[in-house]
């Protein structure tokens, strides 16, 4: 291993703790509906746990509305069990073969703890890029070590290593910046 691929191997590692943040995200609820908060959502589909959006289409009706069509009818029952026992305060009523999912407006309070809980995620996030800077300087320090690379490289890479660290949690912050303004928007 090079010190370029230390280096690669850190980017790329970091940009995936970005991908799984934005992920993470995805599934706070803010003002409105969207369907990514049914995403994580499984159902006993003949006895084995399935994603929601495996058996079902899922769309949006309006601005505060989901609409969940399971593929057969037999399954409505147990998809809108699945929705209320997913615990995301979500009451779901049935209209036919369509499973309607009004998302009630959030009140002030409840908006607080979700930039908190955004807050928290951003917090696990940068603590995953740290850890991530401590494993590429630890392989910096063991390439120099084995005289693979000069003590002038390990100086370089590890001030490299920490602009890159630098700018991922840049990105974090940014990220949360504009997840919390999404939140708190009435």
């Amino acid at each position: 291993m090079s010190l370029a691929d230390v280096k690669k191997s850190a980017t790329e590692r970091m940009g995936k703790s970005i991908e799984t943040l934005k992920a993470d995200l995805a599934k706070v609820r803010t003002g409105r509906a969207h369907t990514g908060i049914l995403d994580h959502i499984q159902v006993d589909y003949y006895g084995s746990a399935t994603a929601l959006t495996q058996i079902a289409n899922v769309t949006l009706i309006d601005a505060r509305t989901i609409g969940v069509q399971p593929w057969e009818k037999k399954m409505i029952t147990t998809v809108e069990k699945a929705i209320r026992d997913a615990d995301l305060g979500l009451n779901p009523s049935t209209q036919g073969d369509m499973i309607r999912v009004p998302t009630p407006p959030l009140t002030e309070e409840r908006r607080k703890e979700m930039v908190k809980l955004v807050k928290g995620e951003a917090e696990d996030a940068k603590i995953a890029i740290r850890n991530i800077r401590r494993d590429a300087n630890e392989q910096v320090k063991k390439l120099v070590k084995d005289k693979l690379a000069s003590e002038d490289d390990e100086r370089r890479s590890n001030d490299e290593i920490q602009k890159l660290t630098d700018k991922f949690v840049v990105d974090v912050d940014k990220i949360v910046a504009d997840k919390e303004k999404e939140i708190l928007t009435v």
